[in-house]
């Protein structure tokens, strides 16, 4: 793991190296697999999404394969949410094209049993191995997917629905505590205005 601090002039220090890098040879160094850490030296503050951020945006050799700025801004508009409900959609109509597609191959197989092409027994060996294959392929997706959307997420750096929710969820219990310390409060006070 590289440990690079940016100071406030924009140098960038690999502590683990202990020399002062360029962004291009930042960007070699994740290009190369290496692992980074990325802190404001001022702050602490993890810095690194912003920082490959910036790289990502000078390093645009395809300009096919930059992300219209309409998309980025309504993704932006809708929130993180917004880029798992895409990754459900195409995985659900990935999943009901697999579907179609086992139909289609168990359509097939029968055919060419009935023209004597394939024994019986040749058809169920041949739909159990293909259906086999289409259902490991079902469970990577199922057991992958959202491993790959919360990364992209933290890539993004983009909250999940789940995330907000939990928030409001705390927001609201502390706004009940500080109702319930007001309440007290001014139940203090006026007994001790009473008193005097």
């Amino acid at each position: 793991m590289h440990k690079i601090k940016k100071y406030a002039n924009r140098k960038l220090y690999n502590t683990t190296e202990k020399k002062y890098i360029s962004l291009d040879q930042l960007a070699v160094l994740i290009k190369a697999g290496e692992e980074v850490s990325i802190v404001d030296n001022r702050t602490g503050e993890d810095i690194t999404s912003s920082i490959v951020s910036q790289l990502l945006a000078r390093d645009k050799k395809d300009e096919e394969a930059e992300v219209p700025s309409s998309i980025l801004i309504q993704l932006l508009r809708r929130g993180g949410g917004t880029v798992v409900d895409y990754a459900k959609k195409y995985a659900t109509v990935f999943q009901s094209a697999m579907t179609m597609a086992e139909d289609e191959i168990d359509r097939l197989v029968t055919l060419l049993v009935k023209d004597k092409e394939i024994s019986e027994s040749e058809g169920s060996k041949l739909k159990k191995e293909i259906t086999g294959y289409a259902e490991n392929l079902k469970k990577w997706m199922g057991d992958n997917i959202d491993h790959r959307i919360k990364e992209v997420l933290n890539v993004m750096n983009l909250v999940t629905k789940e995330q907000v929710k939990d928030l409001s969820t705390k927001i609201d219990a502390l706004t009940k505590k500080i109702e319930k310390l007001e309440k007290t409060r001014d139940k203090g006070a006026s007994k001790q205005a009473s008193d005097t």
